[in-house]
């Protein structure tokens, strides 16, 4: 006798792991159904991926303008001149507008080492990691149990937000932790090491590690990133001074102009009943003044309420697949972002990436959630830099587009937390399982069982047979 579970019609028993069958003869959005169509699917991708970056170029360097400020400043004046400090062997102790963790000075020297001038070298960086991202989520896509959606959404979603996105570094911490994610499952000690490599240049890469399955994965990816973050912090912190100085500027920060936070200090404003300052502040325009310490306070027990949760959901969730930790880091890294007391315009490239990771799984339940997160890129253009003289002012009209920006990543946060607690409830079911007949046997029709009565069954269909050599 024979068992082997039982497979709905067009389903295949090789699925790439449990919760996630693979499909024989059909396909689901996004993915290819044979060679010819991924082939297909490729093209489509590197050809979408070229014209939206064509675009985008020419916005970055000024063939086409936007409204707004002069977006290339932070890098020609604020890191070139990080730059040339931290040439000297120093961070920038001196300057309040360094608030990176140590590794972040490998991202700010690396366009040094390029033959252009610092500008364009940085450009020249982003655009690189750009690609390697683009790669990776086509490569994850032609896995089997995969999808090219999540590469359709890094093909829209980075220029959606403008030619900002190439003068931040945000891209380059999103590539790399891009990568940690997609190496996660299968070689955990590598996507371990590379995020922690992302978490010593910009934190939050660290929080895909939450949604790790318990385990060997979990213990080999989070010793990698900490073994990463130790020693990588270590050389920095040996090599030169004031590394981890950042961390007391972090504790003096306000709230952040774009924020959440500053939502109802906004509409007060509007209304005439808050009359604090709106200024440049460790870095970024934040609002001072009455109330903002009371909001500080709500945003960072929002933050502990939200990880708290994450942390019942980890040590309760039942069911797994093979989307489950790239959904949880998606969901972890909202919760990160619309509690913080700071969302600054690169923060959703982050989203994105996240976002584009979990769609290259077919069964993961974030799909809503990362329309909600594109929705909101363009919003986050308008804001800034075309409307963003008028949101430090708090006009209304620019409020109201920055009010739909935040609410839209709220509830692509509340929907990403509920998405993601109901995906996991309830016990993982048993395949059925069907007794097949001896390959030399007498055929005869397979009946669907559970695996535990498969034995008793074959029992009773053969107790009136004799047994072989009952007779001697």
């Amino acid at each position: 006798m024979e068992l082997a579970p039982a497979t709905e019609p067009g389903r295949s028993s090789g699925a790439e792991g449990p919760g996630i069958p693979a499909q024989a003869g059909a396909s689901a959005p996004g993915s290819p159904a044979g060679p010819s169509a991924a082939g297909g699917a490729l093209w489509g991708l590197g050809a979408g991926w070229l014209l939206s970056r064509v675009l985008l170029v020419l916005l970055v360097v000024g063939v086409i303008r936007m409204t707004g400020g002069d977006i290339t400043t932070d890098v020609w004046l604020i890191y070139h001149g990080w730059y040339g400090v931290l040439q000297t062997g120093t961070f920038p102790l001196d300057d309040v507008t360094w608030q990176y963790p140590p590794g972040a000075a490998l991202v700010i020297m690396l366009p040094g080492l390029l033959p252009w001038s610092y500008l364009v070298s940085f450009w020249v960086v982003c655009g690189v990691m750009d690609a390697l991202a683009m790669g990776l989520l086509m490569r994850a896509g032609l896995r089997k149990g995969r999808s090219f959606t999540g590469a359709w959404v890094w093909v829209a979603g980075v220029p959606l937000l403008g030619p900002m996105i190439y003068n931040r570094y945000d891209i380059v911490v999103t590539a790399i932790a891009v990568a940690g994610l997609l190496a996660l499952l299968r070689r955990p000690a590598l996507g371990g090491v590379l995020l922690g490599l992302g978490g010593i240049i910009k934190i939050w890469p660290l929080l895909a590690l939450l949604g790790t399955p318990p385990g060997r994965r979990t213990r080999r990816s989070w010793t990698a990133a900490a073994a990463t973050v130790s020693s990588v912090g270590f050389l920095l912190a040996a090599g030169m001074n004031g590394a981890f100085e950042f961390l007391t500027f972090q504790k003096d920060r306000g709230i952040e102009v774009e924020s959440l936070g500053a939502l109802p200090l906004h509409i007060a404003r509007i209304a005439g009943g808050w009359d604090g300052q709106v200024m440049m502040h460790y870095g970024s325009v934040e609002m001072l003044g009455p109330w903002v310490g009371v909001v500080s306070k709500v945003m960072v027990a929002a933050t502990l309420a939200g990880f708290g949760w994450l942390l019942l959901w980890r040590l309760t969730a039942k069911r797994r697949n093979n989307a489950t930790t790239y959904d949880a880091a998606l969901t972890a890294l909202l919760i990160f972002t619309v509690t913080s007391r700071v969302i600054s315009p690169q923060y959703l490239v982050w989203l994105v990436g996240a976002a584009a990771v979990c769609l290259t799984v077919r069964g993961t339940s974030q799909r809503p959630v990362a329309v909600l997160i594109l929705i909101a890129t363009p919003l986050t253009t308008l804001e800034f830099p075309v409307l963003f003289s008028s949101v430090v002012g708090s006009d209304p009209w620019a409020v109201t587009a920055l009010g739909l920006r935040n609410l839209l990543l709220l509830a692509a946060a509340l929907l990403s937390c509920v998405r993601l607690w109901r995906s996991t409830r309830g016990p993982a079911p048993l395949p059925a399982t069907v007794v097949l007949a001896p390959a030399d046997g007498p055929a005869t029709p397979a009946y669907p069982v559970r695996p535990g009565i498969a034995y008793e069954q074959d029992l009773l269909d053969g107790i009136d047979r004799p047994i072989a050599g009952a007779d001697r």
